[in-house]
């Protein structure tokens, strides 16, 4: 395949539309069994260069054979090889294209794992309805072979963990694609709590909850009893010496409550119909904590009260399939909501067929096919996530001092056909294929 020196979106939604059909959980099965093994990872900050055909720093311009220069970890300088110094002795890596490192914005993927088995199934507890002392980095598991699949497309980084089902499943955090330990891998412990309304909470069989209704009034009652909780907190603590109460005994699931509703912990509401996103929205404005949207559905269909909110939403894959609540979805949701100025970012969501992951590459470029457009595309699957997951500190852009972590592609990033040759995250090549160079090479070639 030619190396392309900008993106194309026509190409890329030509061949968008016509292999859509053809990613099926089989083909990605397949393809999982012949993936090449993993190079040695170090997880020390590494020191590496990156030339591209075109750089994308997604924070500024696109740069026409550009490079990265990671030390350390750390990015220490972008911009024309013309004018960036690589160091003698470093290892140099090419590609026709060059981004940020990939962001899923909201994966099950080290609690969801590849087999239809009960053993690697921990994203859902369903003994009870409304669980959010359930943390996500109790059950991670680091050596997942599904996190290194979505390495392998360039995706450095996943907002993670308990995902819908249930009223309130558990808190989800945050890692790298990398490590052996939940350890290694956790950029940030705890990261939202995850809730569900509509359809996807309701139990059957006459166990509560029973529909939407006694959904929505199971976690009022649940926000009112944490709002009294910290009350008597505060109370304990800040009450004159003589009036002071005893604290209240803990309770770990009204402790995680009333840290949402300190704005500590956002709330990740997944809801897809409208009537579900409005009482999303009620609750937000009775309780005062952070909301992210999750799927949305028929987001499109609220534009102007989410804008008003000021809320930012993960919008749903758009090759989910459109029945029961997802009746009203369209392929078109990110470009839509981007245009009415909504924060967007990608996910990969979940999915109950094996292997239990869809790639947030693949759904980025559905949405550049379906109106998005490639800057707007590439900004929703970086920089846009992470400001979402409040992590643009540290990864979603090239910019000096952020974390060294790049996807490097053969070829137009959104086409089908090209691959990711290099997945690099703090300067550590983590996913590899048969492309480099040395700096000595770079320096014969003129530069």
């Amino acid at each position: 395949m030619r190396a392309l020196t900008t993106l194309d979106p026509s190409l890329g939604g030509r061949l968008t539309r016509n292999l859509a059909i053809l990613i099926t959980p089989l083909a990605i099965l397949l393809v999982a069994s012949i993936a090449t093994p993993l190079a040695a990872e170090t997880m020390a900050g590494g020191t590496v260069a990156i030339r591209g055909e075109t750089v994308y720093p997604v924070s500024g311009e696109p740069i026409t054979d550009g490079i990265v220069l990671i030390e350390d970890g750390k990015i220490s300088a972008v911009g024309p090889a013309s004018e960036v110094v690589v160091p003698d002795g470093i290892r140099v890596l090419q590609g026709a294209v060059v981004l940020p490192g990939l962001i899923d914005a909201h994966s099950v993927v080290g609690l969801a794992g590849y087999l239809n088995q009960s053993g690697d199934q921990d994203q859902l507890e369903t003994s009870a309805a409304v669980q959010p002392e359930l943390r996500a980095i109790d059950a991670f598991d680091a050596r997942a072979p599904l996190i290194t699949w979505l390495r392998d497309f360039g995706v450095t980084t996943l907002h993670t963990g308990h995902g819908p089902g249930t009223v309130v499943s558990g808190q989800t955090m945050i890692v790298k694609t990398r490590g052996d330990t939940v350890e290694e891998a956790t950029l940030v412990p705890r990261a939202m709590l995850a809730v569900t309304l509509g359809e996807g909470a309701t139990s059957e069989d006459g166990k509560s909850p029973g529909n939407r209704s006694k959904v929505a009034a199971m976690l009022r009652a649940e926000l009112l009893a944490a709002d009294a909780y910290r009350k008597k907190i505060h109370e304990s603590q800040w009450s004159k010496k003589d009036e002071k109460p005893d604290p209240p005994s803990r309770d770990l699931k009204l402790e995680t409550l009333a840290a949402v509703l300190d704005g500590e912990l956002p709330m990740l509401i997944t809801a897809q119909r409208h009537q579900d996103i409005m009482t999303a929205l009620r609750l937000r404005e009775e309780f005062g904590f952070q909301l992210v949207l999750d799927g949305g559905a028929d987001a499109h269909l609220l534009l102007e009260e989410i804008k008003a909110a000021g809320i930012s939403v993960i919008t749903h894959p758009p090759m989910m399939r459109a029945w029961g609540e997802m009746e009203n979805m369209t392929m078109e949701a990110a470009a839509i909501l981007d245009r009415a100025s909504i924060p967007i970012a990608f996910q990969s969501g979940f999915e109950s067929y094996v292997p239990k992951t869809r790639v947030v590459l693949f759904e980025a470029a559905i949405a550049n096919a379906y109106g998005l457009g490639t800057e707007r595309t590439l900004h929703a699957l970086t920089l846009g996530a992470a400001e979402i997951l409040g992590i643009a500190d540290r990864v979603g852009s090239l910019e000096v001092g952020k974390d060294g972590d790049v996807a490097i592609y053969d070829g137009d990033p959104f086409e089908y056909t090209t691959h990711c040759t290099y997945t690099v995250i703090e300067g550590a090549v983590v996913s590899e294929g048969e492309r480099s160079l040395s700096a000595a090479a770079i320096a014969a070639d003129g530069r």
